[in-house]
């Protein structure tokens, strides 16, 4: 937040990208003995799903699910609430779930401003600006800036590397 001189402007902090691991090949399901042009639908963000795998059919705890999809365990739960409501609607009142969008990546990078030496996470997708310049270091605004492995033109193997996304 900052001041101007007539107004205070708050600036937004950036979503945090969402870890998921699991990308469904149905994306959407509809009720049986519903018409089509008077059926509600619930739309599934993908993180949405991949919290309800993690804790609901991979049984693990609410900790180690968030540690696995890169978030705090408060918004883990966020998300967990968000998609078992969506859900339970869904088959309660016949709603069909399509399955899209949301604010997440495959892959998370370890990066470093070779500048002023700050390193940080973030996603594949905001990684790939760096070949275009568009990229810069949130510290010093440096564009001067690499994968932790050092590797400017290319991902570390391991790491960083993209294997498909799901858009909306």
């Amino acid at each position: 937040m900052y001041a101007t001189k007539t107004k205070v402007i708050k600036v937004a902090r950036p979503k945090k990208w969402r870890r998921v691991e699991f990308f469904p090949e149905t994306r959407h399901f509809i009720p049986t003995g519903i018409p089509e042009k008077s059926m509600d639908e619930n739309i599934l963000k993908v993180e949405e799903l991949e919290a309800l795998r993690l804790k609901d059919l991979e049984g693990m705890d609410q900790q180690a699910c968030a540690e696995k999809m890169n978030v705090s365990r408060q918004t883990f739960q966020r998300i967990l609430n968000s998609a078992r409501i969506k859900t339970a609607d869904s088959l309660v009142n016949g709603k069909a779930i399509i399955i899209r969008g949301g604010n997440f990546t495959k892959n998370i990078c370890n990066i470093v401003c070779r500048d002023c030496g700050n390193t940080w996470k973030d996603s594949y997708e905001n990684y790939q600006k760096v070949f275009t310049g568009e990229y810069q270091c949130p510290e010093c605004n440096s564009t001067n800036i690499t994968c932790c492995m050092g590797r400017r033109d290319s991902f570390c193997r391991k790491r960083c590397r993209h294997r498909g996304n799901m858009q909306p």
